[in-house]
C-alpha cells in the first residue's frame, strides 16, 4: 500500500516524547478504534520506526507503512 494515499481515520501526535511513551499512547489509541479503522502516529522517537511494526505483528494489527516528513514520521496502522 501506498502511504502516501492513505488517508487515517485518527491522527495521533507523538511528537517529542520517547519511548516508550509514543507506543503506550498508540495502544490506547488503538483501543479506541473500531476493526479496520487505521491510525496516523506522527512522532519523532527513532526508535518508534522499530518498535511500531513490532508491536503491530505481535498484536495483530496491519502495519501499513512509514512516511518520513518534514522533522518527524508517520506511521500507519489498521486495527485487526
Amino acid at each position: 500500500m501506498d502511504v502516501n494515499s492513505i488517508t487515517p481515520d485518527q491522527t495521533l501526535d507523538t511528537k517529542g516524547l520517547s519511548c516508550p511513551m509514543p507506543l503506550l499512547k498508540t495502544k490506547k489509541a488503538v483501543g479506541q478504534l473500531g476493526s479496520g479503522q487505521i491510525l496516523e502516529v506522527q512522532g519523532t522517537d527513532p526508535g518508534s520506526k522499530n518498535d511500531m511494526p513490532a508491536w503491530c505483528e505481535r498484536e495483530g494489527h496491519e502495519f501499513l507503512g512509514i512516511k518520513d516528513g518534514d522533522g518527524f514520521f508517520s506511521v500507519f496502522l489498521k486495527k485487526a
